[in-house]
């Protein structure tokens, strides 16, 4: 293992589109979403170990999650766990990140991932992810790993990228696209040049400070004038009075679409981001109809292609549904149809608008 190569582990979200199983206080990347016996997070931290120093391996999250954090990662120093004072997007949290290593390792490579996507093939991303660390070890460049489409998903981003690879493997970013509509969608896969954006990233620290004072001058200068106060006592103090300040605004806005030397690797490797119930049914285990069914007690008749997740203790008889999300909690039920997963976030502002956060 390479003792400058680094990870940071983003795991400040609150993932509304899994409500109500993942909630305000502990939000999905720290529950077992996929039935396995293991969470998001901990999968996370199971991938990068495998070729990442332990010591090396950070967790970027919201300072109240840190004790959830603590135990689900036992192996993770404690100094390792970054709690953020606010919510303020990705791009403050890649800054944090950065300024701390580059004053601990001026030579620091960084890898930063999302905590709640699934991985299939991970010694395909560890392949992958070693590839890009040695492309950015030897060049100026900030890379994000692309993902080999397989239909036309609206769901995603888009990466547009050369037809000429730059090295092999390696091709030079031509444009990002948000969540397309299907038909642009569908062109976009035709193309044969378009790639789903993954959110996973990697550069040299330095390279991605030097981006920061280019295009993110305002939070560059706030971390900048605080840089000797990282790794000391008085940092999380210092965090505090810098942190509220931030612009809220994602790296992939504020630096990744406006950046010149941003490359991508096309990649494989069994990814889903899992960011919504369809997304879940997707990656798990079905019965002979299509049902995806997390719980020990559940009895289908006549229903198929469902999403269930319930608790283990608790009988469910399901009758007569058919493409039908179904999440029972000790408070909540929620019954949607799939193909309305896209405004569970909605229902969640109504939930809040009509009955406050008890919730939420």
């Amino acid at each position: 293992m390479n003792k400058h190569h680094y990870v940071a582990i983003m795991a400040g979200g609150i993932g509304s589109r899994f409500w109500p199983m993942s909630r305000t206080d502990y939000p999905k990347q720290f529950l077992d979403i996929l039935n396995t016996g293991r969470t998001l997070i901990q999968h996370t931290y199971d991938r990068f170990a495998n070729f990442i120093p332990a010591e090396n391996i950070y967790v970027v999250t919201s300072r109240e999650y840190i004790h959830i954090v603590k135990k689900q990662l036992p192996d993770l120093p404690e100094e390792n766990i970054l709690g953020e004072p606010s919510r303020k997007n990705t791009a403050p949290c890649v800054a944090y990140i950065s300024f701390k290593l580059a004053q601990k390792d001026p030579q620091a490579s960084l890898i930063v991932a999302p905590s709640d996507h699934l991985i299939l093939e991970p010694e395909k991303f560890k392949a992958t992810c070693d590839q890009a660390l040695g492309f950015v070890n030897h060049m100026n460049a900030l890379i994000t790993l692309g993902i080999q489409p397989t239909h036309p998903n609206t769901g995603y981003g888009y990466i547009q990228h050369d037809t000429a690879e730059a090295v092999p493997g390696v091709y030079k970013v031509k444009t990002f696209t948000e969540k397309p509509n299907l038909e642009l969608a569908r062109t976009f896969i035709a193309s044969g040049d378009f790639l789903w954006n993954a959110g996973i990233f990697v550069w040299q620290v330095k390279n991605v400070l030097a981006a920061f004072e280019k295009y993110l001058p305002e939070i560059y200068e706030l971390f900048a004038a605080e840089k000797e106060r990282f790794n000391t006592e008085g940092e999380n103090k210092m965090m505090e009075e810098v942190y509220p300040q931030c612009t809220n605004i994602s790296i992939d806005f504020g630096i990744m679409e406006k950046a010149d030397n941003v490359f991508v690797i096309p990649s494989s490797f069994g990814w889903s981001d899992l960011g919504t119930w369809n997304a879940a049914w997707d990656s798990m285990d079905k019965d002979y109809f299509g049902n995806a069914v997390s719980g020990n007690e559940v009895m289908v008749v006549d229903a198929n292609n469902c999403m269930v997740h319930v608790p283990d203790q608790k009988l469910v008889l399901l009758q007569g549904l058919h493409d039908y999300i179904i999440v029972d909690t000790k408070d909540v039920l929620l019954i949607c149809k799939k193909e309305k997963e896209q405004e569970i976030k909605e229902y969640v502002a109504e939930v809040k608008r009509n009955r406050g956060d008890k919730y939420l």
